[in-house]
Order: structure tokens, then sequence, then C-alpha cells
């Protein structure tokens, strides 16, 4: 039965060299990435030279700074960043198909039977060194038996074990205590351990058996410990994952937890760890390379009708439609022009489709000619429609008039933007402002119930309140005072009482309860106006709309 081999492999300046890999200077560049953490800067990746010049990540920016005053740095995109480990797990599947993604930063790989196919492990990991470095990308790897032994391997291989704090602590002990320290070997007083004459690639590589040897001289970080706890072993003199081991489990498990044990028996194998591949995530895209370049409509849009009939395909088989879509055009220069088309609706059939690509043409510069088109739908959802197509719920007619008016909205929103198009819906408030909603067309479908209607009628127009000037006395006879101007009363109709929701603390509700007036002027206007009783702000009256 063959041996299980991990290959772990850590981007230890991910974020940095993303931003930089495609720069000719990037080994010289003194450039860091930093994230807002705890009301505070700090660096979350930092370029090869800022690292030798002592930046490391974690370290605050402030610090950093006054370390290196020309340090150039950058916000990090938390999203970037995973999309782009997103795509070297997609990259790395020429070694091995079984991919996982590994915390932010790493990436896991199953190479049981792989190795033979690139020179064995040792010519696997510097093909895949070799292909790191033409992306620009620094890379450490770790190969062994377990997903623990690979792990700690590719971080932790070649380096020292830190010391708790400066000098040696047998020099800061008695003389008496020192004589009788000095018989011990230096290693069991918390030194270094024995140097062992191995390259650094045979430190990244535990062959089958070896890998107890390989993991004895690395720091106990390297068992995926949280950092108190790391601490505290440092403090007691377990350094070494080989301290750990020579130590009584009873006695460990007592002092630490079975987390510490469970970690532990991962990295020897003792206890299974099961890696997870990453599902690849689908992907709906199909292009048309072309004998010779185009750039006449006709053409482009010969070349759509065959795009939109072979994306369609791959849509109804999985019984998904698109929602966002993408044209990508290949120009004869080598340059690349792309459009994207957002739908209201989801579209799984090339009538449907092909009119509304046919509205990007105009945007499509074909310049010297055109030699390959791309077609891909980036989102996609689930066709819910079907059934009422199909007259199971709903007629005919009304499916229709539903996708008839999701591709108007779709043909206006690629001139306005479809955030642009609103619909209202009836909302549960008896709160005058609060009783509809605004939302977005393309994202919503109309109203099912009917708008509730009121006691009174409602104005056509609503505003915030604006104040009205007007005496206590005699109201209903007198003028008032608005936006600059005296308006004489001619009729009035209330009041009508509607009080704040009393769970809710609304700003523009601590007037207190509203008592509403329609009230008619000479000049012939119809204006809804209230009076407020005070509550945790004092009252008055004030004009809230207008009647047709």
């Amino acid at each position: 039965m063959s041996t299980r081999r991990i290959l772990s492999i850590w981007f230890p300046r991910l974020g940095a060299e993303r931003l930089l890999r495609r720069a000719t200077d990037r080994d010289a560049r003194l450039f860091a990435v930093v994230s807002a953490e705890a009301q505070d800067q700090v660096l979350t990746s930092v370029s090869l030279r800022a690292e030798a010049l002592g930046l490391r990540p974690g370290q605050p920016l402030r610090t950093a700074q006054a370390l290196c005053p020309d340090l150039i740095t950058r916000p990090q995109n938390r999203a970037a960043e995973a999309g782009f480990l997103d795509a070297l797990a997609r990259w790395v599947e020429r070694f091995s198909p079984l991919v996982g993604i590994d915390g932010t930063a790493g990436l896991l790989l199953d190479v049981t039977g792989c190795t033979h196919l690139f020179g064995g492990e040792e010519g696997l990991i510097a093909t895949l060194r070799e292909a790191a470095a033409d992306l620009g990308l620094s890379v450490r790897c770790g190969l062994a038996d377990t997903v623990g032994g690979a792990w700690a391997l590719a971080r932790f291989a070649g380096q020292g074990v830190a010391p708790m704090r400066s000098g040696d602590a047998i020099d800061q002990e008695a003389r008496a205590t020192r004589s009788r320290a000095a018989k011990r070997r230096h290693w069991e007083r918390g030194g270094a351990a024995p140097a062992v004459a191995v390259t650094a690639q045979a430190d990244e590589i535990a062959p089958p058996g070896y890998l107890p040897e390989r993991l004895a001289p690395l720091p106990v970080a390297a068992l995926r410990l949280p950092p108190k706890m790391t601490e505290d072993l440092a403090r007691l003199g377990l350094r070494r994952i080989g301290d750990l081991a020579d130590q009584p489990r009873s006695t460990l498990a007592r002092r630490f937890g079975p987390e510490l044990m469970v970690r532990l028996d991962q990295a020897f194998g003792h206890v299974p760890e099961p890696m997870s591949p990453s599902a690849p995530a689908p992907r709906f895209a199909t292009r048309l390379s072309l004998p010779e370049p185009i750039g006449l409509r006709s053409d482009l849009e010969a070349a759509f009708s065959r795009l939109t009939e072979r994306l369609c395909v791959l849509l109804q088989a999985k019984a998904l439609g698109a929602r966002h879509l993408r044209i990508e055009a290949f120009r004869a220069d080598g340059s690349l022009q792309s459009v994207e088309v957002r739908l209201a609706r989801c579209v799984d059939r090339p009538e449907a489709m092909l009119p509304l690509l046919e509205m990007q043409l105009d945007g499509i510069d074909a310049g010297f000619g055109i030699d390959m088109l791309r077609l891909e739908a980036i989102v996609t959802a689930r066709m819910e429609t079907r059934q009422g197509e199909s007259g199971i719920g709903c007629g005919r007619g009304a499916a229709e008039q539903e996708a008839a008016l999701a591709d108007l909205i779709t043909r206006l929103g690629s001139r306005i933007g479809l955030e642009s198009i609103t619909r209202r819906h009836p909302a549960e408030s008896h709160i005058p402002e609060k009783s509809a909603l605004t939302l977005a067309a393309a994202w919503s479908v109309p109203a099912r119930t009917p708008w509730p209607a009121p006691e009174r009628p409602r104005p056509l127009l609503l505003w915030r309140p604006e104040p009205v000037t007007r005496p206590e006395e005699g109201w209903s006879t007198l003028p008032f005072r608005w936006r600059g101007r005296l308006h004489e009363v001619a009729g009035v109709i209330g009041p009508e009482r509607i009080a704040p929701e009393w769970w809710l603390d609304d700003p523009d509700w601590r007037s207190g309860v509203r008592d509403y007036w329609q009230v008619v002027t000479t000049r012939g206007e119809r204006l809804w106006l209230f009076r407020a009783h005070g509550g945790q702000i004092s009252g008055g009256w004030f004009c809230q709309g207008r009647f047709g």
C-alpha cells in the first residue's frame, strides 16, 4: 500500500507580491500592505527588501515607518487576496488533482502517485519553485506523510528556535548553579539543538518513516498551537517538538488540555487528519476563435448568435440562468476589450439573451479586427420561473408579461444603470412616510398583495415636515405662513390622529402624537398640515404634503 504524501505550499509574501509581481524591480521595492486592526494600522504583508530591513507582518505601521521612512504602503483587499489564492489553487492543479486551500496564504496538495511525473519529490518542488518564480511569487514547500507535518516543514524548516530572552539563561544564575549546569549538554539547558548537515531542500522533505526526525528540531509553534500555549511551553523549557515528544503524555494533557496532544498526534500521523480538496467553482463560458479578424456588425451578430447557443446549452444542463454576462473581444493587435451586461432576470434561452447582447455592439471597438470572442456567465442563479411558464401557478400570458417587463428593465438599465430603476411595494406601517418601500426593480418582483387603503386619503406628494407659523387659537379662520408666504384658509377637514411607533426610536417622531388636517387655501392649494403635541422635543405646526 502506497504511503500518503501531502505537499504544503506557503506564500509568505502573498499580499505584497500580488501587487508587485508584474513590476520589474519588485525585489528592490520597499513595499508593505497595511490593514486596520483594533483601531491601529498593522502590516499584513511585506516585500522581500522590506523583510530584509527588519519589517514583519503584524508590526505597527508607525514602527515600520520609523524604521523605513521611504516605505510605500497600500491598503489590504481581503477579497482580492482570497480571489488570487483561488486562482493559484486552480494553477497548481497541474501538479495534483486534489488541491485544498489552507488559511489565507497556503495550499495543500495530495501528491500521492504524482511525483514520478516530475522526476521525484525533489523535481516536483523544483518545478513548482521555478513556475512560481515566473509568476513573481515567493514560495516555501513542505512534503510529508501528514497534513500537520507538511504544514510545519513549509513554515519552519531550517529555522532555529528563538530564545525567550536576551542572553543565555544560565549566565543569569549563580556561580554554583552555573558550574553544575555546565556539565549538562547545552541543548538540554534550552539552547539550540546540534546542527545537522542537511540542505534546505532536504529540510522541506520528510521521507516516509522519517517524519519524527524532521519535526524534532522545529519549534512548538509548528504544531499550529495558540500563541498563548506556545509561550507557556517555552517558559517551561519546551521549545521544540522533540522536547514535547520526550515528555509524559498524561502530564502534558493535564497541564495544557487535549488540544496539544491532538496537534502532536496529527503531526506524527497517530490521529488521522483529512484534507478537504476545494471543489472547483463551475464556470460557464464559451469562446469562438476566428480564422480571420472581423469587424463588421453583421459578423459580430453572427458570432454572438453562436456563442449564446453554446452558453445556453451549458446553463440548461445545470438548470441555471445567467444574471450577469461578460463579453471579451480579443483584437488582432493583442489588446482586450470587455463589456459587461447585467440582466434583470435569469436567462437561459438564446432568443432572450441575444437581443440584450446586440445592444452592446456599439460599445465594442473592433480596431484592426477581432480574432477571438469569449462569452462568460459571471453570475448565475437557479431558474425558478419554469413552473409559471408551463402554466402552473400563473397563466402563460402573465409569465410572458413578466419576462417582457424584465427585458425592458434590462434594456433601460444598460443605458442608465439597473440601480436607477425602482418599484414601490406596500409596507406594514401606519406612519405615512413609511407606508411604501422603494426596491430595485431588477432584483425584486411586483407586489402580489393589494395596497392597504387608509381611512383618510393621503397626499400625492410627501416631504419632510416644514415648520408653519400660525396662532394656537382660531387656527381655522386665521391665515398661516409657510415657505415665506401668507396663506388664507378656505376650508379644513380633520383631524386624523397618528401616534408614533413606540417600539422604534425615530428622530422624526420625537415630537409626539400628531393631529393631521387637510387645509384648503384661497389659492386652491390643498395641503396636509399637522400639529405635534410635543414629546421628547417641543411640538408645533408643520406642513408635510400636498394633495394634487
